[in-house]
């Protein structure tokens, strides 16, 4: 599997666009899908990181627009199963203009601002209902809301060992994006300095870019007990540490997010001031407002305050944790890995295998009727399956192999989905692929279909974990997922 990825980090853009790109193509690469990253050489740049992580890079040049740009280097490498862009400059006419060169078109988005042209759209924000209707393709699927956040691994490794969160405060983290060009970090310093709080531990963190890293590291020498940290990888350890995190509305809410970690935030970008509000009406966060009009003596009357409620910490905490589990870019990449399965309608030539599979004991194992089935048996009940218009019986292949089979058994616009993987295959992620793989084909097959149902059989805790991962939720005694509309 071969992805291209379009993203830029600059000391304006900041480094959220890129960040989230390589967190994806970390979560693919594991899953042996060959990676790489298209950028403009800007200041600010993580070329660095990018190569650091082992992903391959090539720099657009100046001297052409940016669809013949990336046109150039994507065709030296095509065709691509997925390019993947994450761009606030770029929309549909750039994604037409790449069309030829990849299977399918990820486009990763927050301000629904612009048309698509794109197979699968990703919005990791809260937000309204129908926030892209008449900006997509008609067949465009959506994965919507902080279920799909792009977060690292280690945000969920975090989360399995957090604490509950006590309201207390001892610890503060100080964190404005990875550039924080308007120089946010000062004025919260400023503001914890006029506090006179010196029994708190202060973790200050900036990147590589913030142009203001001399007077930051003043600051933080003045103030007691403030510790400077420059473009840290672990993020997820300050987290857990911290009691209490001053910063910007960016991508880092969904991390801290994840591991319960109430917030006093501002908006230190216009994409920013919806997500802030929402979360703020979530009771994930407290909202300040726009970065410019926060000035110092607001932060503290704000913290000061804070500082006492510790119920309302308690609230946020739980809140943000409830919105974010960690596990969003095993998920998306899951979506994408499910176009490399290929679903064909089984025929009588199947029956042999069939037959073998069924009768595994893997699969025996986990079926509502363990017993074998005989030879002449199996015959009899493919061919009423095959004669049947409202039973479909699909069998999954990858490079060619068989890895799993489906069943969709159809009934006025409803679905009861049965699944198997071929022996040998457990706990390699297919059956989640297979599930939204066979998702994928009842759009374009049985367009007529809006709710899959399933029975999972109580101990089969394998079979319900792909259920839940594919966006199927219990419903009394099965699983049900709604395809009518966004995931």
């Amino acid at each position: 599997m071969k992805v291209a990825f379009r993203a830029d980090a600059s000391v304006q853009i900041g480094a959220g666009h890129v960040m989230r790109c390589l967190t994806l193509a970390d979560a693919l690469r594991a899953q042996g899908a060959q990676t790489q990253f298209l950028c403009r050489r800007l200041p600010g740049h993580l070329g660095g990181l990018i190569l650091a992580r082992e992903h391959a890079l090539a720099w657009l040049p100046d001297s052409a627009s940016d669809a013949e740009a990336s046109y150039a280097v994507i065709a030296a490498e095509a065709p691509h199963d997925w390019l993947v862009v994450d761009h606030y400059a770029l929309g549909a006419e750039w994604e037409r203009a790449q069309r030829s060169l990849v299977k399918n078109i990820l486009a990763i988005d927050d301000l629904a601002d612009r048309a698509h042209d794109c197979d699968l759209l990703l919005d990791q924000n809260l937000q309204e209902a129908g926030r892209y209707d008449a900006r997509l393709p008609a067949d465009c699927r959506l994965l919507i809301g902080p279920r799909y956040a792009l977060l690292r691994p280690q945000f969920a490794a975090a989360r399995r060992h957090q604490v509950a969160r006590t309201g207390r405060v001892r610890r503060l983290l100080v964190f404005f994006g990875g550039a924080d060009a308007g120089g946010e970090t000062l004025k919260a310093l400023a503001a914890l300095e006029l506090l006179g709080r010196n029994d708190l531990e202060v973790d200050v963190v900036i990147g590589q870019a913030n142009p203001h890293h001399a007077a930051i590291a003043a600051a933080c020498r003045a103030l007691p007990g403030a510790v400077l940290q420059r473009q840290v990888e672990d993020m997820a350890t300050l987290m857990a540490a911290a009691d209490l995190f001053l910063g910007a509305g960016g991508g880092s809410s969904w991390e801290r997010c994840c591991l319960g970690l109430p917030a006093l935030v501002v908006a230190t970008a216009d994409n920013q001031v919806e997500q802030s509000v929402m979360l703020a009406q979530a009771g994930a966060q407290c909202y300040l407002g726009p970065a410019a009009s926060v000035d110092i003596g607001r932060w503290a009357r704000t913290l000061a305050c804070v500082l006492e409620m510790p119920h309302w910490l308690i609230h946020m905490a739980r809140q943000g944790s409830n919105l974010v589990d960690g596990k969003g870019a095993e998920r998306v990449a899951n979506y994408l890995l499910a176009e490399l399965i290929d679903l064909r309608q089984a025929t009588v030539g199947d029956s042999a295998a069939l037959h073998a599979w069924r009768n595994h004991p893997d699969t025996r194992r986990h079926a509502f009727d363990p017993a074998e089935i005989a030879c002449e048996t199996h015959e009899r009940w493919l061919a009423k399956v095959l004669a049947d218009p409202d039973c479909e019986l699909l069998i999954a292949e990858s490079g060619g192999a068989a890895v799993g089979v489906l069943r969709f058994d159809i009934s006025a616009g409803r679905t009861l989905v049965s699944i198997y993987l071929v022996p040998g295959l457990a706990g390699q992620g297919w059956g989640v692929r297979l599930l939204l793989a066979g998702e994928n084909w009842l759009r374009r097959q049985r367009a007529d279909v809006r709710v899959l149902e399933a029975d999972v059989s109580a101990g089969n805790l394998a079979s319900s974990r792909a259920f839940q991962a594919a966006g199927f939720v219990p419903s009394q005694s099965r699983f049900r997922k709604d395809v009518h509309g966004s995931h």
